[in-house]
């Protein structure tokens, strides 16, 4: 299933809307690198593989914008750590 990645400038995170729900990546910007600090996915939503698609829509948006991203939740760092492969995304 496809989302539509929304930038929420206003609020430093990246938000999917699903239908009454929002799941969301925030974030701070340091040092031209986009420090990942919290992933959020409502529990109506979890068990989907959500998170997993949301970071790699940010991910590939960061890319986009030249920078590198720096892995600051849980979620990221496991996600970093077993993904090995995406290396080149991170600062």
């Amino acid at each position: 299933m496809s989302y539509t990645l929304i930038h929420n400038k206003d609020e430093s995170k990246y938000e999917y809307h699903i239908d009454t729900y929002i799941a969301y990546i925030t974030y701070d910007i340091r040092n031209s690198n986009m420090h990942l600090t919290h992933t959020v996915v409502p529990k109506e939503l979890s068990g989907k593989g959500l998170a997993k698609t949301l970071l790699e829509d940010v991910l590939q948006e960061i890319k986009k914008e030249n920078k590198k991203a720096v892995a600051e939740c849980s979620y990221i760092v496991k996600y970093q750590e077993k993904n090995q492969d995406m290396s080149d995304l991170f600062a």
